[in-house]
């Protein structure tokens, strides 16, 4: 229960200097409504009053049997989807969306008990259609990155 308590509130601590950094940003253009700051103001503050109410709720939170045990196999798994997560960070722009989603997607997935074919298949298929949604439907520019000579 304290180690909880203390893990809230170390992130509620995080939450508030991201939310101090992210409130003087202002963009030289804006191309959504509410501008680019609207959005991380809102998950940081949505995060903060969930983290607020884990750090003094009254009673424990109780496990049922079937949530995954805290063991290390799954604190490795936790561990090797944030370095996959940095990694997709680090390659959004040089790879392009497609090529790093692919790269990330497919270890995430056999990471949880995906077969090779169908991992390979069904994320590069979900990589080229979010692509096309974000991109063609929404407008939401992504970078191409090493698929750049496909784009007229």
């Amino acid at each position: 229960m304290l180690l909880q308590r203390i893990v809230a509130s170390v992130l509620l601590l995080a939450c508030l200097g991201l939310a101090l950094m992210a409130w003087p940003y202002q963009a030289a253009f804006s191309y959504e409504p509410v501008g680019p700051r609207a959005f991380p103001l809102l998950m940081l503050g949505l995060m903060g009053v969930a983290l607020l109410y884990m750090v003094f709720r009254p009673a424990p939170i109780k496990h049922s049997e079937d949530e995954p045990p805290l063991d290390r196999e799954t604190l490795t798994k936790i561990g090797i989807c944030v370095v996959l997560l940095l990694v997709f960070a680090g390659t959004f722009e040089p790879l392009g969306f497609i090529v790093s989603s692919i790269l990330i997607g497919v270890p995430m997935a056999r990471l949880y008990g995906g077969r090779w074919l169908p991992s390979v298949a069904i994320i590069s298929l979900m990589s080229v259609a979010l692509y096309m949604l974000f991109d063609r439907l929404m407008d939401v520019p992504l970078p191409l990155g090493l698929l750049d000579i496909l784009e007229n």
